[in-house]
């Protein structure tokens, strides 16, 4: 039997969009990456078609800590159906159809952790340095901007998150600590959202929600009920200087350069 083991993911970008009651014309999101979303993000990566079961992979244990919220932002989209005018020998609009609403999250930053056999776990990781399916946080139009593997550890879902280091933006740390004034601390306090155990959810708050994926199939998109939780989770602040306890430099260079490519077309 594999021993259980932890995928780390960085699910960062300027747009995110997780839906979990989406209908007709309003496209809802949640405040933080749903599961549902996460395996379609490692079926994706592992080139599983629509079709192809996610059982393996729903089976995970799922947890997501919220290390920047972002800002909600809804997008109003309208839609025209054409007609061919034979006066003008093209063609024009015709009538326009119901108004569409799409919501997203700007310039959130999350980690998310699954738990699970080692083996699985282990040929995500591959797949996600080299994805089949180009990877998306939620809705195709939301590419990530930067790496999503953070790491493959073993031992508690929570202890790793614990471990791994605050990975808000710098901007989000100006705002908070210098422009919002609050006093810099060695640590930072995040929510942590994760799928409840049965005797986890018994003993504390919790909710079920519906984001299990069953089927990705377009002809029959199916999901089950999940019981998730929320707590508190104090994380090393990578801001954080020792000295005077002043905040560290925030000189942090991006990790990603679109213009690399172009820098390595003209040696």
């Amino acid at each position: 039997m594999s021993k259980m083991t932890v995928l780390l993911l960085k699910l960062a970008a300027p747009l995110q969009s997780w839906g979990a009651s989406s209908r007709f014309t309003e496209r809802t999101t949640r405040h933080e990456p749903s599961k549902s979303g996460v395996i379609g993000l490692l079926a994706a990566a592992l080139g599983r078609r629509r079709e192809d079961s996610v059982d393996d992979l729903a089976a995970l244990r799922f947890a997501v800590r919220i290390d920047q919220p972002g800002s909600f932002m809804r997008d109003f989209q309208t839609e025209h159906t054409r007609k061919w005018d034979s006066d003008t020998r093209r063609f024009v609009f015709n009538e326009s159809l119901s108004l569409s609403k799409r919501d997203y999250l700007s310039d959130a930053v999350f980690v998310a952790a699954l738990e699970g056999d080692e083996d699985l776990l282990a040929e995500c990781a591959e797949a996600l340095h080299h994805p089949a399916f180009p990877l998306f946080l939620g809705r195709r139009s939301c590419p990530p901007s930067t790496q999503v593997y953070l790491g493959l550890v073993d031992g508690p879902m929570m202890e790793a998150l614990a471990d791994i280091p605050w990975q808000a933006t710098e901007r989000h740390w100006n705002y908070a600590y210098r422009f919002r004034g609050d006093k810099p601390k060695e640590t930072v306090e995040l929510k942590v959202v994760y799928e409840a155990t049965e005797e986890q959810a018994a003993c504390t708050l919790s909710e079920t929600v519906r984001d299990v994926p069953l089927s990705f199939s377009q002809l029959k998109r199916e999901y089950g009920w999940r019981t998730e939780t929320t707590i508190r989770m104090a994380v090393k602040n990578s801001f954080w200087s020792s000295d005077d306890g002043r905040p560290a430099s925030t000189s942090i260079a991006s990790e990603h350069d679109p213009f690399a490519i172009l820098e390595e077309g003209s040696e």
